[in-house]
């Protein structure tokens, strides 16, 4: 990696919840750069027993929409080969790794945007008059998979396997810092950006609309601009090396 390809320096914001940051922070090292911990979402169980049921039933198709909920269905059941499911869909590269150390490579993922809109592409679930889908996911996920499986024909039912809650930070040493140590910010869902907006609250509000911020979706990006981000940049895909090539890029003078 050259020197006019690496983050020189800055200080990136890792929004991630402890313990899922660290291959992303390692990158960013490597490629020259500081990463700053601040995470702005925990994942937690939930105490939904009739998750563990469907989990256990058989299914036509059975969707993991994140790693979290890979993690946490097999909390739930113990195991993670699911030899009563016909095919499973990951939504993205993450997902569909975790799924094969399990046990069980998914058969449905992906080739290029990893989200539902792209999944739901898919010529395979073009028809799904008959199929029984299991949905699995946090609490209060989007309904956009949901609604077109029901549409194609199929009986969807939910996992809901974990939630994320906003963890209780003091953001005041961070917003003391942040002229001199914070130049990029990485928010990889809406959520994990308005719980950053919030914890930062009006007193740092200015310096983080400031900063140049990197997301994963074009949802999230509008989400953004709408909060008043000046410059956002979309990574190519949902993954760590696509959102550093975002990161890279906005470090040598990129701006969206």
């Amino acid at each position: 990696m050259t020197a006019s390809k690496t983050l020189a320096g800055c200080g990136v914001l890792v929004t991630r919840p402890a313990g899922q940051a660290e291959p992303l922070c390692r990158l960013i090292e490597a490629a020259g750069g500081r990463p700053i911990r601040f995470p702005t979402i925990a994942i937690e169980p939930t105490r939904d027993a009739q998750a563990a049921v469907r989990l256990a039933e058989p299914w036509d198709l059975m969707y993991f929409v994140s790693p979290n909920a890979v993690d946490q269905a097999i909390a739930l059941v113990g195991e993670g080969t699911w030899p009563r499911v016909k095919w499973i869909a990951a939504v993205g590269r993450g997902t569909a790794r975790m799924l094969e150390t399990a046990g069980r490579a998914p058969d449905l993922v992906p080739n290029e945007r990893y989200d539902s809109e792209s999944l739901l592409a898919m010529p395979e679930l073009a028809d799904m008059r008959g199929r029984r889908v299991l949905i699995v996911r946090g609490e209060g996920g989007r309904e956009l998979f949901a609604q077109a499986m029901r549409e194609r024909g199929a009986e969807v039912f939910f996992a809901e396997v974990y939630r994320r809650v906003r963890p209780a930070v003091d953001s005041a040493p961070l917003i003391a810092r942040w002229q001199d140590e914070v130049q990029l910010a990485i928010a990889t869902s809406d959520e994990v950006l308005i719980n950053l907006v919030e914890l930062i609250g009006q007193k740092g509000r200015a310096q983080l609309l400031a900063t140049s911020l990197v997301v994963i979706a074009e949802r999230t990006a509008q989400t953004a601009h709408g909060l008043g981000f000046a410059t956002v940049r979309v990574a190519a895909r949902a993954d760590d090396t696509a959102i550093l090539e975002s990161l890279i890029d906005l470090a040598g003078g990129g701006r969206r």
